[in-house]
């Protein structure tokens, strides 16, 4: 690749963003914090944890990270965490951003990380069942201070429609809350799963699908207890905001997919409400669009429809289909 040699207008270099970049992505460190950032965003602390580094050393290394546009920084509540950043320009800078992290992604984790970051994910998701498990009666009441499914399920209902119009032969629904799009489901295919990770939710879910012979609710986390058979549809409404980890849900929902198969996505799209973490157990304020469609590129889904619904108290709902056209191992 030759890169041209202009001088810019305040005494900058073309070469600048390239030294920059360069020089971030030089160090094994900075290389381990762009992959545990792969698919999930962490705070400082956490980023300490996993990767055994003291808080002073860590903030550096974000620092010089942001500095050269390679991780950015979201706000969630009263706690800030960092994400990779994607590439916004054209030309080499951008292409060599790409490519660093298309590497990165290829490569396994050191084994002692992977363990580590395995356990912040797991706190994460303790502190989410916990909330599910002392809430689970008035919940509904709790959510519909956001969305109430009667807003989103008829929309949700169409789109998986028009995207398998024969149904099929087995669903999964993640977290399935009160059961309703459970029983939606069992109508349209010869075999409905749902599974959360809370009994008392699960309970909750039972009382609209007691009666449908060819719909099993399964205990456990998702993905780890997710039955390993291949699904013509997998469901997330309203879920993601609630998962430690949102970015792995479509790597997972991939994996179960069979080719052609269909990724249901109904979700908050990003907003400021904090009130939301302490109250309805949101551990994420929403997300951005391309924050969705990324995560589903890199599990090998292409987007299929897009719809936004905006709702009352400031909240928008984006409802998203997404196609396995490719055969992605578990």
């Amino acid at each position: 690749m030759t890169l041209p040699q202009i001088q810019l207008p305040d005494g900058g270099h073309v070469l600048d963003p390239l030294t920059g970049l360069l020089r971030a992505a030089g160090d094994t460190l900075r290389l381990q914090v762009l992959q545990v950032l792969g698919s999930n965003s962490f705070a400082v602390l956490e980023l300490c944890e996993v990767l055994a580094v003291r808080q002073s050393g860590m903030s550096h290394h974000l620092k010089v990270l942001a500095k050269a546009g390679l991780v950015e920084q979201r706000r969630e509540g009263n706690t800030i965490f960092y994400r990779r950043r994607l590439p916004t320009t054209d030309g080499e800078p951008a292409l060599l951003h790409q490519a660093l992290l298309d590497e990165l992604d290829t490569l396994p984790l050191a084994t002692e990380v992977a363990e580590r970051l395995a356990g912040v994910v797991a706190r994460r998701a303790e502190q989410s069942r916990a909330f599910f498990d002392r809430h689970a009666g008035d919940l509904t009441a709790r959510q519909d201070l956001i969305a109430d499914f009667d807003q989103y399920g008829d929309l949700a209902a169409e789109m998986l429609e028009r995207a398998l119009p024969e149904g099929g032969e087995a669903a999964l629904e993640i977290g399935p809350g009160d059961g309703r799009f459970l029983a939606w489901l069992a109508d349209r295919f010869e075999q409905v799963t749902g599974l959360d990770n809370t009994r008392a939710m699960l309970d909750h879910a039972r009382r609209s699908v007691d009666s449908l012979k060819n719909v099993t609710l399964c205990l456990g986390e998702w993905p780890q207890a997710a039955p390993p058979r291949q699904f013509d549809a997998v469901v997330l409404n309203m879920v993601l905001h609630h998962l430690p980890a949102p970015g792995d849900s479509f790597i997972s929902a991939a994996r179960r997919l069979r080719r052609g198969g269909v990724l249901l996505v109904t979700e908050l799209s990003r907003h400021d409400q904090a009130w939301t973490r302490d109250n309805c157990g949101d551990q994420w304020l929403g997300f951005e669009e391309a924050e969705l469609t990324g995560w589903a590129e890199r599990a090998g889904l292409t987007l299929l429809e897009s719809q936004f619904l905006a709702l009352r108290n400031g909240f928008q709902v984006q409802v998203r289909t997404f196609a396995h056209l490719d055969h992605i191992t578990s």
